[in-house]
């Protein structure tokens, strides 16, 4: 029982699709994170945004009107 020539060329595509795509699976799985390792939405923005402001003085009281 042989395959024929249109099974066999099938058969080989869908064998580099599945290369292709393990391969393709693989590269973005080293690119990215696990959601889980980094730090909370809440505690990111807490180090970015709320640190103390380092202006001695107000710059709206400097400005005549």
């Amino acid at each position: 029982m042989s395959m024929t020539r249109s099974k066999k060329i099938f058969l080989s595509l869908a064998v580099i699709f599945f290369v292709l795509l393990l391969y393709a699976s693989y590269d973005i799985s080293t690119r990215t994170t696990f959601p889980g390792s980094k730090p909370q939405l809440k505690e990111r923005i807490e180090e970015q945004f709320l640190e103390k402001d380092t202006t001695h003085q107000d710059s709206l009281s400097v400005i005549q009107r």
